[in-house]
């Protein structure tokens, strides 16, 4: 613990910067929405920028501007097609690093080396990204098949910049994960597309129990790294703070439209929050 806390807190490189710089801010956004209506001036850009889908419909009046900027939500397959093509690369090159020796390619070293590699830490860590990589590489494939043959969209939409941001994100964690390598030197038929109260299972106990299992999956890798990879666990952060912010505004969303909506359920963590 000691060395960990030596070594790994004192190296804040510029991966690390990033996500602490992502979890603040979603966290910031966050404690925002739960300030009382009336006493911050209201901001509709703003709104507009942290909504998609149908929180937006809980949002204030979208002025014309906003909505030149909106953008399908059926293209979050976008995001799923990209991180199984990119991690997917990533992780064949890590498999092929580990059983051929070879190194990785240059221009992909001399990124890592810009981002913050982890620095002869013992051959162990590379195993746990291969295993974190097959992972992500997996979870992305589900939610890819999720996207084109389970999720109904309707016509939702979501803001140009959360668009490519999705884009960038799923880039930059195939990247974290390389990171910490040691380098030297139903039935199918769709209903309708109204939102309905669900129940059973989690559902009993939070909103949006899809955002506690995708917290739950990055915990999980964070298990598998190690319980004192800090550079994973700033991940971890981010997601926990920015899974919370999307939970909460469904929550409120369910509230607003549903007179009935259970009381006793929570918005993110079951009995907390």
């Amino acid at each position: 613990m000691a060395t960990w806390a030596g070594t790994e807190v004192s190296a804040l490189n510029p991966l690390r910067a990033l996500w602490l710089t992502l979890a603040a801010t979603f966290l910031l956004t966050l404690l925002l929405q739960l300030v009382p209506a009336g006493l911050l001036p209201g901001c509709a850009f703003f709104q507009d920028l942290i909504r998609y889908g149908k929180t937006k419909e809980g949002a204030p009046p979208r002025p014309a501007a906003c909505r030149a900027f909106d953008v399908p939500k059926r293209y979050f397959s976008h995001f799923y097609i990209i991180s199984v093509l990119w991690n997917g690369f990533l992780l064949w090159s890590l498999t092929h690093s580990l059983v051929t020796g070879a190194p990785f390619p240059n221009w992909l070293h001399g990124l890592l080396r810009i981002l913050g590699t982890a620095q002869f830490r013992g051959g162990e860590l590379a195993l746990s990204a291969l295993l974190v990589l097959a992972f992500l590489w997996l979870h992305s494939l589900r939610r890819l098949f999720e996207c084109l043959f389970v999720s109904v969209f309707s016509n939702a939409v979501i803001h140009v910049v959360q668009y490519w941001f999705g884009l960038v994100y799923y880039i930059l964690v195939g990247l974290t994960v390389l990171s910490q390598v040691p380098m030297d030197g139903g039935n199918g038929v769709v209903i309708h597309c109204n939102h309905r109260i669900p129940f059973g299972d989690w559902f009993e106990y939070v909103s949006s129990p899809n955002y506690l299992a995708e917290l739950m999956i990055y915990i999980s890798m964070a298990v598998t790294f190690g319980f004192y990879n800090l550079t994973w666990w700033l991940v971890v952060m981010y997601v926990f703070f920015s899974q919370a912010l999307s939970a909460f505004l469904s929550h409120k969303f369910y509230k607003s439209k549903f007179i009935s909506y259970p009381k006793h359920r929570k918005a993110f963590l079951p009995f907390l929050f």
